[in-house]
């Protein structure tokens, strides 16, 4: 969340940030006329506390020298249940500020594009040409289908609307693609790899920025878990309220995990197919590391998904993220979308974030640049690399041949054991 002292000392120029991002769900001087109460009421309790602390020591004094204490005592009795009352309202107003502050988004960087919606992003650059089909080609979920390898009708039966059923090569292919991601991001990329619990916890979630505002998006289970969203969450938490030292950084961390999400508010969004799943398959990456390196680990976090699409041969582009489309956490962003030809455009298919020191000040990730400095708060990154469900469904897309089957990109080869995938 954003410091109180930065919202002080940068009140108008928060203000204008806020703006540019279009928000309107808080009121930045209401949250400083709450720290005015705060520190007001600190002062006075601390007052009565001095206070109550040179009358306490006067009365062993007056005991030894055969004075009454009665009156000193109910004083001091007095003096307690004040600053008992006063407590209390310390702790009101700091769970009203601590409530308003969680709900104020990151601060975008200045090099942001101002907009309202994605259409106002900025492509900054694209890699490959989208394919020029000499015959009728076919939506993913229409390929999946008739090749016997996608089962969204059994899905449906078991569960539900937007689960998927991945069969013989459907299945290897997903699986192929975790793993040529992990073994890349580690491999190649330098990252360590981690398999964390596919659940968190409240303290969890507050830290990346999920809750309290996106409540709604998660699915949360009944002893008061949430299923993640994104590895994100655990990577990140990895080292929540830790201090690191300077030399430690930057840690790369990936991981694959299931993600779950309710997509609230996506009605009639890409319903069909692959892209808008309420469970899909991800590989994160997360990067912590110091204030002045976050911007070039940016770029190499990018670069590091962009290598995955460049390895597979899809066709995308990079777009920078404008301020409407921004997103709570993230103080700059890029996404990287594929091509999909049965959009005839291109779908997001990782989201490469700095969130300069948001999630860390809530998380409490620290670090020290030597023994005896002073604790600094961490920036975090994290980036898909990539999506697993939407890579399967562009490969499908690009790479389907006229006869309906699909030839599998060579950096899968080995994975998978076959060149084209075939009806049976």
């Amino acid at each position: 969340m954003l410091d109180i002292k930065r919202i002080r000392e940068n009140l108008d120029d928060i203000k204008k940030a806020m703006d540019r991002r279009g928000e309107k769900e808080f009121d930045l001087d209401a949250v400083i006329a709450l720290d005015d109460e705060r520190r007001e009421l600190l002062k006075e309790v601390e007052v009565m506390k001095g206070e109550m602390n040179i009358e306490s020591k006067k009365i062993p004094q007056l005991i030894k020298e055969g004075k009454d204490v009665t009156a000193d005592k109910a004083r001091l009795k007095e003096l307690s249940d004040k600053i008992k009352v006063e407590d209390e309202k310390v702790k009101k107003v700091q769970e009203e500020l601590r409530y308003r502050l969680l709900r104020i988004p990151n601060v975008p960087n200045e090099k942001v594009p101002q907009g309202e919606t994605d259409a106002d992003n900025i492509e900054e650059r694209k890699w490959g040409e989208p394919r020029k089909f000499d015959f009728d080609f076919k939506a993913h979920w229409d390929i999946g289908t008739d090749l016997g390898i996608l089962d969204f009708e059994r899905a449906a039966k078991i569960t539900g609307s937007r689960f998927t059923l991945y069969k013989d090569k459907g299945a290897r292919l997903e699986r192929s693609l975790y793993n040529f991601f992990l073994d890349t991001n580690t491999g190649v990329n330098g990252y360590t790899e981690f398999i964390p619990p596919f659940m968190a916890n409240a303290n969890s979630f507050l830290g990346t920025g999920q809750l309290p505002k996106f409540e709604e998006d998660m699915f949360k289970v009944d002893n008061g878990y949430y299923l993640i969203p994104t590895a994100e969450v655990p990577l990140t938490n990895i080292h929540a309220n830790e201090i690191l030292p300077y030399d430690a950084l930057p840690l790369n961390y990936t991981a694959y995990t299931p993600c779950f999400r309710s997509e609230a508010g996506s009605a009639g969004r890409d319903t069909r197919g692959l892209v808008r799943q309420h469970q899909f398959n991800k590989v994160e990456m997360v990067k912590i590391c110091t204030p002045e390196e976050s911007y070039n680990e940016l770029e190499k976090l990018t670069a590091n998904a962009e290598y995955l699409l460049q390895q597979l041969g899809l066709p995308y582009r990079v777009v920078r993220i404008c301020t409407g489309d921004l997103g709570f956490t993230a103080a700059f962003k890029y996404d990287l979308e594929v091509w999909m030809p049965s959009y005839n455009r291109y779908v997001e298919i990782s989201s490469c974030s700095n969130c300069e020191d948001f999630q860390a000040r809530r998380a409490g990730i620290r670090f020290k640049r030597s023994k005896d400095s002073k604790a600094e708060y961490c920036h975090t990154l994290n980036g898909s690399g990539l999506a697993v469900g939407r890579a399967l469904a562009a490969i499908l897309e690009n790479y389907q041949q006229e006869d309906g089957s699909v030839v599998v990109p060579e950096v899968l080869r080995p994975y998978m054991g076959v060149d084209v995938i075939t009806k049976k």
